[in-house]
């Protein structure tokens, strides 16, 4: 007789059986589901790699407060190679050596009898005033003088010099001129008895050139201006029909970047010149810009401002290749017009198409357009993504305007470039509690006070950078030191200046507004030119600079 087996226990071994298969099956499903509908982000595309990247100043692309703008002047690690000619600056060495060859008229007179007139044109003049400036402007690398010329007394003398700060990266030049009180050492040795103030050496300022006023019915009067003859914003011109079309070009249209914030739009314009540098292409550049009305006096996006009034249009040309946009496609009519073929373009509907896919392309012109809806119709959409690892942005090549660092050094220079700097973020930020709870205390005047006294020495200069609309907020602070506001220096742009007169000429004989984004790149310059700087954020507060849990943990 067989044995019988056990039904019960044959069934629940099956019942585990089907239940551990099942389980797997089903995990396997998920997962499957998983793998196929999930995608890492992008990490040009993560909102937090985003917000990173835009607003670190070292990278210079967008600060969400926007009081502090930083170019390719102020990121470069070093200054830029001094170009071919330039003037070296002057030194103790180099005044020793201009000695060597003069012969000592003065000092050999018997018994100094003439020691009470003061020659300007004796280059001992010069060394003296030199040796003192070396002294006194330690901030200051000066490159070229002038011969003092006679000032308004027998014992004064005008003098005028072109410099650079120590500070900035660029080689630009400035000019200043002084007037100089001399007198004589016991040897009978000419001395600086005292200095004059920036531009107080009126008699060796440079001649006039007269601009023509505007030509609207305004009747202020306008007067001639000291023209910058180390500027030149002169448009490049591509020259004859043949020459255009054996260029490579490549031409954006606009797209939605227009009338956005200007560190969206750098952070776009530098997308475009980025990719045509990578295809080694001439940039098409459309010198319009339309200002946000984040800097605007009416609130109000306001279109037809022009490139050059923001940022160094010289500079530029000299490191990329550019052509301006009405230059171009004049020239483009034009040649297609004497021809019978008309000139190769390759048109781009979508940022999609990348660099690396454009590269080999032989089309005279790539023209890509934005027609899609934002954000794809952004133009730094093109540099994101796999392009990220091929376009490098030429933050080099974009400098603040030469006529901008002019009021940079006009109010540096009044401050005899020895002044400390707080910068003072207020505005919509100090009304937003949630965002930012303890802004607005830890900037009122009396905690501003509190906290500098531990930093800055009293009665120094102290220059505020500050984007607070009214000046006699920081009354308080005039008790302690010796206040500086960008308002203070309004002379500077008003309708007599050396800027008013310039831009005016530049605009076409149409005046120009000193807007608020010239405002933030002239306080910016100022601030990083000071002795001692204290920041808004882990300085004069522990909030975050982008809001509640935004601090960077060191």
């Amino acid at each position: 007789m067989k044995e019988s087996t056990d039904p019960i226990g044959q069934n629940l071994i099956k019942f585990i059986s089907n239940v551990c298969f099942s389980v797997f099956v089903f995990s396997v499903l998920i997962f499957t589901v998983i793998a196929i509908t999930y995608q890492p982000p992008d990490p040009w595309e993560s909102s937090r790699t985003l917000t990173k990247v835009f607003t670190e100043v070292e990278n210079a692309t967008f600060q969400t407060d926007n009081s502090v703008l930083k170019t390719g002047e102020d990121i470069a690690a070093a200054p830029v190679a001094m170009p071919v000619g330039s003037l070296a600056p002057i030194t103790e060495a180099t005044i020793e050596k201009s000695e060597e060859g003069l012969t000592d008229t003065v000092a050999f007179k018997s018994g100094c009898e003439d020691v009470a007139l003061v020659n300007c044109s004796d280059p001992r003049v010069l060394t003296a005033i030199q040796r003192f400036n070396l002294k006194a402007f330690k901030a200051i690398a000066f490159l070229e003088y002038q011969t003092p010329v006679n000032g308004s007394n027998p014992d004064e003398c005008d003098v005028a010099w072109r410099f650079r700060n120590k500070k900035e990266k660029s080689w630009r030049k400035y000019r200043d001129f002084r007037r100089f009180k001399m007198g004589f050492t016991d040897d009978c040795a000419y001395k600086v008895v005292r200095p004059g103030r920036w531009h107080s050496g009126v008699n060796a300022r440079r001649p006039r050139i007269i601009v023509n006023p505007s030509s609207d019915n305004d009747k202020t009067k306008v007067v001639p201006a000291i023209m910058d003859d180390d500027i030149n914003d002169t448009i490049p011109v591509l020259g004859p029909d043949s020459a255009f079309r054996k260029g490579r070009y490549l031409y954006y249209s606009r797209g939605g970047d227009y009338c956005k914030g200007m560190n969206h739009y750098l952070w776009s314009f530098l997308c475009a010149l980025g990719e045509a540098q990578f295809l080694n292409r001439t940039f098409v550049m459309d010198l319009s810009i339309c200002l946000a009305s984040t800097y605007t006096q009416t609130h109000k996006d306001e279109e037809g401002k022009d490139f050059r009034f923001y940022f160094d249009f010289e500079h530029l040309k000299e490191v990329a290749s550019i052509v301006e946009e009405g230059e171009f496609l004049r020239d483009w009519k034009r040649s297609d017009k004497s021809h019978r073929t008309k000139i190769p373009v390759r048109k781009v509907a979508s940022n999609k198409v990348t660099p690396m896919q454009l590269k080999k392309d032989k089309s005279t012109i790539i023209w890509r357009q934005f027609d899609t809806p934002e954000p794809e119709n952004y133009w730094y959409r093109v540099c994101e993504g796999p392009a990220a690892k091929y376009i490098e942005r030429p933050w080099q090549a974009l400098w603040k305007s030469k006529r901008l660092m002019n009021i940079v050094s006009a109010i540096s220079g009044s401050m005899d470039w020895d002044f400390d700097a707080v910068h003072v973020v207020r505005g919509e930020k100090a009304q937003n509690k949630e965002m930012w709870p303890h802004l607005d205390a830890d900037t009122s005047p009396d905690a501003i006070v509190s906290k500098l006294q531990g930093i800055i020495e009293p009665r120094r200069n102290l220059y505020i950078a500050t984007n607070e609309p009214f000046s006699d907020y920081f009354d308080k602070l005039r008790s302690h030191y010796k206040v500086h506001l960008l308002h203070d220096y309004s002379h500077l742009w008003g309708n007599t200046s050396e800027w008013y007169n310039e831009m005016t000429n530049l605009n076409g004989g149409q005046t120009v507004e000193f807007d608020g984004y010239m405002r933030v790149e002239v306080d910016t310059e100022v601030l990083y030119r000071s002795k001692t700087q204290v920041e808004t954020f882990y300085n004069l507060t522990k909030d975050c600079k982008d809001g509640i849990n935004t601090c960077e943990t060191v």
